[in-house]
Protein backbone atom coordinates (compact mmCIF):
# COMPACT_ATOMS: atom_id res chain seq x y z
CA UNK A 1 0.00 0.00 0.00
CA UNK A 2 1.34 3.56 -0.76
CA UNK A 3 0.50 6.95 -1.10
CA UNK A 4 1.03 9.23 -4.70
CA UNK A 5 0.71 12.40 -6.26
CA UNK A 6 0.13 14.23 -9.88
CA UNK A 7 -1.67 16.85 -11.00
CA UNK A 8 -2.36 18.51 -14.23
CA UNK A 9 -3.21 15.15 -16.35
CA UNK A 10 -5.25 17.11 -18.88
CA UNK A 11 -7.40 14.14 -20.34
CA UNK A 12 -9.35 14.63 -23.30
CA UNK A 13 -10.50 11.02 -24.53
CA UNK A 14 -13.72 12.63 -25.77
CA UNK A 15 -12.78 16.19 -26.71
CA UNK A 16 -10.20 17.35 -29.52
CA UNK A 17 -7.62 18.79 -27.04
CA UNK A 18 -4.37 17.51 -28.03
CA UNK A 19 -1.49 18.16 -25.56
CA UNK A 20 1.39 17.77 -27.99
CA UNK A 21 0.66 21.12 -29.35
CA UNK A 22 2.38 22.28 -25.86
CA UNK A 23 5.99 20.39 -26.10
CA UNK A 24 7.45 17.46 -27.21
CA UNK A 25 6.97 16.33 -23.18
CA UNK A 26 3.39 16.21 -23.91
CA UNK A 27 3.72 13.49 -26.70
CA UNK A 28 1.16 10.37 -26.18
CA UNK A 29 1.21 11.69 -22.55
CA UNK A 30 -1.93 9.35 -21.86
CA UNK A 31 -0.45 6.39 -22.44
CA UNK A 32 2.48 7.36 -20.25
CA UNK A 33 0.43 7.42 -17.30
CA UNK A 34 -1.44 4.49 -18.32
CA UNK A 35 2.03 3.00 -17.63
CA UNK A 36 2.60 4.77 -14.68
CA UNK A 37 -0.15 3.97 -12.99
CA UNK A 38 -0.07 0.33 -14.15
CA UNK A 39 3.05 -0.14 -11.50
CA UNK A 40 0.34 0.57 -8.78
CA UNK A 41 -1.59 -1.57 -6.78
CA UNK A 42 -5.41 -1.53 -6.14
CA UNK A 43 -4.74 -0.59 -2.69
CA UNK A 44 -2.61 2.35 -3.30
CA UNK A 45 -4.35 5.42 -3.33
CA UNK A 46 -3.28 8.71 -5.83
CA UNK A 47 -4.36 12.51 -4.91
CA UNK A 48 -4.81 14.07 -8.59
CA UNK A 49 -4.33 17.75 -7.80
CA UNK A 50 -6.61 19.15 -10.45
CA UNK A 51 -6.70 20.05 -14.29
CA UNK A 52 -7.60 16.10 -14.68
CA UNK A 53 -10.10 16.41 -17.63
CA UNK A 54 -10.59 19.26 -20.37
CA UNK A 55 -14.74 17.84 -20.57
CA UNK A 56 -16.54 20.77 -20.01
CA UNK A 57 -19.18 18.85 -18.27
CA UNK A 58 -19.10 15.46 -16.77
CA UNK A 59 -20.88 13.77 -19.48
CA UNK A 60 -18.09 15.18 -21.82
CA UNK A 61 -14.98 13.85 -18.78
CA UNK A 62 -16.95 10.67 -18.59
CA UNK A 63 -14.53 8.64 -20.93
CA UNK A 64 -12.19 10.24 -18.88
CA UNK A 65 -12.91 9.34 -15.59
CA UNK A 66 -13.84 5.64 -16.69
CA UNK A 67 -9.80 5.59 -18.33
CA UNK A 68 -8.89 6.59 -14.44
CA UNK A 69 -11.31 3.98 -13.00
CA UNK A 70 -9.87 0.98 -14.75
CA UNK A 71 -6.47 2.45 -13.40
CA UNK A 72 -5.09 0.85 -10.22
CA UNK A 73 -5.85 2.48 -6.81
CA UNK A 74 -8.27 4.43 -5.38
CA UNK A 75 -7.97 7.86 -6.98
CA UNK A 76 -8.59 11.36 -4.80
CA UNK A 77 -9.86 14.71 -6.95
CA UNK A 78 -9.60 17.80 -5.80
CA UNK A 79 -10.50 20.94 -8.04
CA UNK A 80 -8.27 22.61 -11.06
CA UNK A 81 -8.54 25.92 -12.97
CA UNK A 82 -9.86 23.72 -16.12
CA UNK A 83 -11.94 21.49 -14.70
CA UNK A 84 -14.79 22.79 -15.92
CA UNK A 85 -17.25 19.56 -15.85
CA UNK A 86 -16.58 19.93 -11.51
CA UNK A 87 -20.44 20.30 -10.04
CA UNK A 88 -21.31 20.10 -6.45
CA UNK A 89 -19.89 16.86 -4.57
CA UNK A 90 -23.54 15.27 -4.27
CA UNK A 91 -24.09 15.27 -8.36
CA UNK A 92 -20.27 14.35 -9.22
CA UNK A 93 -20.77 11.42 -6.58
CA UNK A 94 -24.18 10.58 -8.09
CA UNK A 95 -23.19 10.63 -11.44
CA UNK A 96 -19.75 8.07 -10.67
CA UNK A 97 -22.86 5.93 -9.42
CA UNK A 98 -25.21 6.01 -12.12
CA UNK A 99 -21.87 5.16 -14.68
CA UNK A 100 -20.22 2.82 -12.11
CA UNK A 101 -17.44 4.66 -11.34
CA UNK A 102 -16.00 3.31 -8.25
CA UNK A 103 -12.25 3.91 -7.95
CA UNK A 104 -12.39 8.26 -8.01
CA UNK A 105 -13.65 10.18 -4.72
CA UNK A 106 -13.35 14.12 -3.98
CA UNK A 107 -11.18 15.77 -1.75
CA UNK A 108 -13.83 19.56 -1.63
CA UNK A 109 -14.40 20.51 1.77
CA UNK A 110 -13.54 17.33 3.57
CA UNK A 111 -10.12 15.11 4.22
CA UNK A 112 -9.52 11.49 3.63
CA UNK A 113 -7.11 9.29 6.37
CA UNK A 114 -4.16 7.79 5.53
CA UNK A 115 -2.30 5.82 8.33
CA UNK A 116 -1.16 8.70 10.72
CA UNK A 117 -1.84 11.25 7.76
CA UNK A 118 -4.33 13.72 7.18
CA UNK A 119 -4.94 13.92 3.33
CA UNK A 120 -6.29 17.62 3.06
CA UNK A 121 -6.68 20.18 0.19
CA UNK A 122 -8.85 22.57 -2.29
CA UNK A 123 -7.89 24.44 -5.25
CA UNK A 124 -6.26 27.09 -3.70
CA UNK A 125 -6.19 30.44 -6.03
CA UNK A 126 -3.83 33.38 -7.25
CA UNK A 127 -4.76 36.51 -5.28
CA UNK A 128 -3.21 38.63 -8.20
CA UNK A 129 -4.64 36.74 -10.83
CA UNK A 130 -4.82 38.46 -14.21
CA UNK A 131 -8.45 40.22 -13.79
CA UNK A 132 -9.91 43.38 -13.58
CA UNK A 133 -11.86 42.57 -11.16
CA UNK A 134 -10.14 42.14 -7.66
CA UNK A 135 -13.30 42.03 -5.73
CA UNK A 136 -14.19 39.21 -7.40
CA UNK A 137 -10.59 37.83 -6.84
CA UNK A 138 -11.13 38.36 -2.65
CA UNK A 139 -13.93 36.71 -3.10
CA UNK A 140 -13.03 33.91 -4.72
CA UNK A 141 -9.59 33.85 -2.32
CA UNK A 142 -11.26 33.74 1.07
CA UNK A 143 -13.61 31.28 -0.18
CA UNK A 144 -10.78 28.61 -1.32
CA UNK A 145 -9.13 29.62 2.26
CA UNK A 146 -12.63 28.65 4.20
CA UNK A 147 -12.52 25.20 2.36
CA UNK A 148 -8.43 24.63 3.22
CA UNK A 149 -9.74 25.39 6.89
CA UNK A 150 -12.62 23.35 6.51
CA UNK A 151 -10.38 19.99 5.45
CA UNK A 152 -7.72 21.09 8.18
CA UNK A 153 -9.98 20.66 10.30
CA UNK A 154 -11.37 17.74 9.91
CA UNK A 155 -8.06 15.93 10.36
CA UNK A 156 -8.22 15.29 13.79
CA UNK A 157 -5.50 16.15 14.99
CA UNK A 158 -3.65 14.09 13.08
CA UNK A 159 -0.27 15.18 10.68
CA UNK A 160 -1.74 17.08 7.60
CA UNK A 161 -0.28 16.26 4.21
CA UNK A 162 -2.13 19.36 1.92
CA UNK A 163 -2.96 18.91 -1.76
CA UNK A 164 -3.88 22.00 -3.60
CA UNK A 165 -4.01 22.72 -7.46
CA UNK A 166 -2.35 26.88 -7.54
CA UNK A 167 1.17 26.79 -6.10
CA UNK A 168 0.84 28.87 -2.53
CA UNK A 169 4.48 30.11 -3.06
CA UNK A 170 6.41 30.37 -6.17
CA UNK A 171 9.36 32.90 -6.94
CA UNK A 172 8.26 36.32 -6.99
CA UNK A 173 4.67 35.34 -5.45
CA UNK A 174 3.05 34.06 -1.92
CA UNK A 175 -0.73 33.54 -1.37
CA UNK A 176 -0.41 34.12 2.31
CA UNK A 177 -3.76 33.53 3.23
CA UNK A 178 -3.02 30.07 2.20
CA UNK A 179 0.27 29.97 3.86
CA UNK A 180 -1.06 31.45 6.95
CA UNK A 181 -2.99 28.24 7.32
CA UNK A 182 -0.17 25.87 6.24
CA UNK A 183 1.54 27.64 9.12
CA UNK A 184 -0.78 27.22 11.70
CA UNK A 185 -1.93 23.78 11.11
CA UNK A 186 0.51 21.02 11.66
CA UNK A 187 0.86 20.45 7.52
CA UNK A 188 4.34 18.66 7.41
CA UNK A 189 4.14 18.92 3.25
CA UNK A 190 2.24 20.62 0.63
CA UNK A 191 1.83 19.41 -2.84
CA UNK A 192 0.68 21.23 -5.74
CA UNK A 193 0.41 21.67 -9.53
CA UNK A 194 -0.49 24.40 -12.47
CA UNK A 195 3.22 25.31 -13.49
CA UNK A 196 3.87 24.21 -16.81
CA UNK A 197 6.78 24.20 -19.26
CA UNK A 198 8.83 27.33 -18.46
CA UNK A 199 6.82 27.99 -15.05
CA UNK A 200 8.95 24.95 -14.02
CA UNK A 201 11.85 27.38 -12.76
CA UNK A 202 9.71 29.43 -10.87
CA UNK A 203 8.59 26.55 -8.72
CA UNK A 204 9.69 26.96 -5.28
CA UNK A 205 10.66 23.02 -3.63
CA UNK A 206 11.45 21.97 -0.49
CA UNK A 207 11.49 23.28 3.24
CA UNK A 208 9.74 26.83 3.83
CA UNK A 209 8.18 28.07 7.52
CA UNK A 210 8.50 24.38 8.66
CA UNK A 211 6.91 22.73 5.36
CA UNK A 212 7.99 20.63 2.31
CA UNK A 213 7.01 21.64 -1.07
CA UNK A 214 6.77 20.27 -4.18
CA UNK A 215 5.57 20.65 -7.86
CA UNK A 216 3.73 18.14 -8.85
CA UNK A 217 2.42 18.98 -12.77
CA UNK A 218 2.88 15.68 -14.61
CA UNK A 219 4.71 17.45 -17.27
CA UNK A 220 7.22 18.32 -14.59
CA UNK A 221 6.86 14.42 -13.25
CA UNK A 222 7.34 13.27 -16.86
CA UNK A 223 4.22 12.00 -16.29
CA UNK A 224 5.31 9.33 -13.17
CA UNK A 225 3.60 8.92 -10.16
CA UNK A 226 5.32 10.76 -7.27
CA UNK A 227 5.22 8.43 -4.06
CA UNK A 228 4.70 9.98 -0.36
CA UNK A 229 4.98 7.15 1.37
CA UNK A 230 4.12 3.64 1.97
Amino acid sequence: MGLYAIGDLHLSLSVNKPMDIFGEVWKDHTEKLRASFSQLRDDDTIVLCGDTSWGISLEEALEDFRFLDRLPGRKILLKGNHDYWWETAAKMNAFFAEHEIHTLQLLHNNCFYYGNYALCGTRGWFSDEETPDMAHNRKVLNREAMRLETSMKAAGGRQILCFLHYPPLYQGYACPEILELLERYPVKACYYGHLHGPSHKRAIEGMHAGVDFSLIAADYLRFQLKKICE
